[in-house]
C-alpha cells in the first residue's frame, strides 16, 4: 500500500493567481488504492493537489462516480475502418483521423499510437495500408488543432514483405514515432498456425477471392518468408534501436520467438498465442500486451489464448483496444472480476501506467501530483460503464 495522502492544503489552491479546475465527490483510482470520496485540483494542465473528504472550494461534483487517468492504446488499427468505410471506398484522410479520434476520446482514450500498417501485398486487394497518407493526415490534423487524444505512430512492420524495410524507413525518423513492432502473418506460424483461421480472415477482407487465389496468396506468402523474412527482421530491428524507438515482439508463440524478443531487447510483447510464450516473456520483464475485446468476449477470435487466462496466471500486463476503442475500459473494469487476484487499481494501470511508461511516457498514466491531468470520470451501472467526460491536460476534450 503506498503511503497516505498529506492533508489538504486549501490555501495552496485559494491563492494560487492560476486558475484552477476543481473536482468532488469522487472515487479516485490511485495507482494502489482507491480514495473513495476525494478531490483533485488541475492547474495549468497538471495534477496540482489531490485531497481526501470534503475540497476545499466549490468544484465540478462527480456524484461518486469513478476518476480514472487518462487510457493509453499502444495498438488499434481502428484508423483503417474510418479512412475506407466501405470495401473500395476512401474517406477524405484527415477527416477520417478526426472521426477516428472523436471516438477514441469518447471512449476514454487520451494518448493512441495509431498503428499503421508498414506493407503492401501485390495480389491481395486492400492490402495496402496507406501508411504515409494517414501519417500525413495525424500530422495535418494535429497542426490544425482539430485533435482531442495525444496522437503519436506505432509501425507496424510486416517483416517478410519485400519492400517493408524501404516503407519503414520513410517514416521511422518521424518525431511522433513511439513504436516498432515486429509481425509475421505467414500461414502456418505465430496467430495463424492454423491455416484455415488465415483463409476466414482474408475471405472476410476478401470476399471476392477464391480458394485457388488464396492458394496463391498463401505460396507467395510462404515465399516472401523465405526469401526476405531473416534479413529483414534484422535491420528492422537495426534501424530501430539506431532511431531509438521500443520495439515489440507480436503473437510469439514458442520459447523460441521467446528468446528472439529477449535477445533483440524487445520492451512489449504484442499479443502472445500461448501460456507458455506468455509466462515467459512476462518473467524475462517484458510486458505482455493483450486484446481488451479477447477479454470482453470472453476468449480469442483466432482460437488462441485467452486474455482472461493470462490474467488469472498473473501474466498480464497491458491491454490494448485492438479494433473496438469502447472495449479499453470495458475489460479495465471487468478484470477485477475475471482475475480475482487483480483489484481495480491494478487494473486501471494495465491501461494507463503501464502502457505509457512502456514507450517512455512518464508524464501521463497515473493520478499523482505534477502529472499531467489527462482524467476520465467513468459512471458505472451494474454492467455497463460510460465514460462521462474527459480532459486531456486539464482541457475537457469530450
Amino acid at each position: 500500500m503506498s503511503a497516505a495522502l498529506p492533508p489538504p492544503q486549501p490555501e495552496t489552491v485559494m491563492q494560487s493567481d492560476r486558475e484552477a479546475v476543481i473536482l468532488s465527490n469522487a472515487r479516485i483510482v490511485l495507482g494502489e488504492r482507491v480514495i473513495e470520496r476525494g478531490w483533485l485540483a488541475i492547474v495549468d494542465g497538471k495534477i496540482a493537489e489531490i485531497g481526501e473528504g470534503k475540497t476545499p472550494e466549490r468544484g465540478e461534483d462527480f456524484e461518486g462516480d469513478l476518476l480514472i487517468p487518462g487510457l493509453v492504446e499502444l495498438h488499434t488499427d481502428h484508423l483503417e475502418a474510418h479512412f475506407m468505410p466501405r470495401p473500395k471506398v476512401y474517406w477524405d484522410p484527415v477527416a477520417a483521423v478526426v472521426s477516428y479520434d472523436g471516438q477514441l476520446a469518447t471512449s476514454g482514450i487520451t494518448t493512441v499510437l495509431d498503428s499503421l500498417r508498414i506493407w503492401r501485398e501485390e495480389d491481395v486487394k486492400d492490402a495496402d495500408g496507406h501508411a504515409e497518407v494517414l501519417a500525413d493526415a495525424i500530422a495535418a490534423a494535429r497542426a490544425g488543432g482539430l485533435l482531442r487524444a495525444d496522437h503519436f505512430l506505432h509501425l507496424r512492420c510486416e517483416v517478410p514483405m519485400p519492400r517493408v524495410v524501404e516503407e519503414a524507413a520513410e517514416l521511422i525518423g518521424r518525431p511522433d514515432v513511439r513504436l516498432v513492432s515486429l509481425m509475421d502473418h505467414t500461414p502456418g506460424q505465430r496467430q495463424f498456425r492454423d491455416e484455415e483461421k488465415l483463409r476466414t480472415y482474408y475471405r472476410g477482407k476478401n470476399g471476392g477471392l477464391t480458394e485457388a487465389e488464396l492458394d496463391a496468396v498463401f505460396e507467395t506468402r510462404r515465399r516472401f518468408s523465405a526469401e526476405h523474412g531473416e534479413t529483414n527482421y534484422r535491420r528492422l530491428v537495426e534501424m530501430a534501436k539506431t532511431h531509438g524507438r521500443p520495439l515489440a515482439s507480436h503473437d510469439d508463440t514458442t520459447l523460441g520467438h521467446v528468446r528472439q524478443a529477449v535477445d533483440d531487447e524487445v520492451a512489449i510483447a504484442e499479443f502472445p498465442t500461448t501460456m507458455e510464450a506468455a509466462g515467459a516473456l512476462h518473467a524475462a520483464g517484458i510486458r505482455v500486451l493483450m486484446g481488451a475485446p479477447n477479454l470482453v468476449r470472453g476468449g480469442s477470435h483466432s482460437g488462441n489464448v485467452a486474455t482472461a487466462e493470462l490474467a488469472k496466471a498473473g501474466v498480464l500486463d497491458a491491454l490494448s483496444s485492438d479494433y473496438v476503442p469502447a472495449s479499453l475500459l470495458m475489460a479495465a473494469l471487468a478484470l477485477p472480476e475475471a482475475a480475482p487476484g487483480i483489484d481495480l487499481p491494478a487494473a486501471i494501470c494495465t491501461v494507463t501506467k503501464t502502457p505509457a511508461e512502456a514507450v517512455g511516457l512518464m508524464d501521463r498514466g497515473e493520478i499523482a501530483p505534477g502529472k499531467r491531468a489527462d482524467l476520465v470520470r467513468v459512471r458505472r451501472r451494474d454492467n455497463v460503464a460510460t465514460a462521462r467526460s474527459v480532459w486531456r491536460e486539464g482541457r475537457r476534450v469530450a
